[in-house]
């Protein structure tokens, strides 16, 4: 069985009856790569700094903001489950 071959035009074509993203979809995927960043930055002090992290552990919101963090709620919640393991 062979694959059916599209060419760039028909795909264009298809591409364009479809309706637009949710504007949900579109704003989380533009702040991802941030937000996935800090987070990683994060983890990583977290990993390196025993009492960064304990601070973290203790109030992980006050933490972040005396050390000048300020992730998206997304990011806060994904902290605090990682935390929890």
């Amino acid at each position: 069985m062979t694959a059916p071959i599209y060419d760039e035009d028909r795909l264009a074509r298809l591409l364009a009856v479809l309706p637009p993203a949710p504007e949900g979809w579109v704003t989380a995927a533009q702040e991802l790569p941030g937000a996935r960043a800090q987070l990683d930055l994060i983890v990583a002090r977290a990993e390196a700094d025993a009492a960064f992290r304990a601070a973290l552990v203790a109030d992980l919101d006050a933490t972040l903001e005396k050390e000048g963090y300020e992730p998206p709620r997304r990011v806060v919640d994904e902290l605090r489950r990682l935390l929890d393991e």
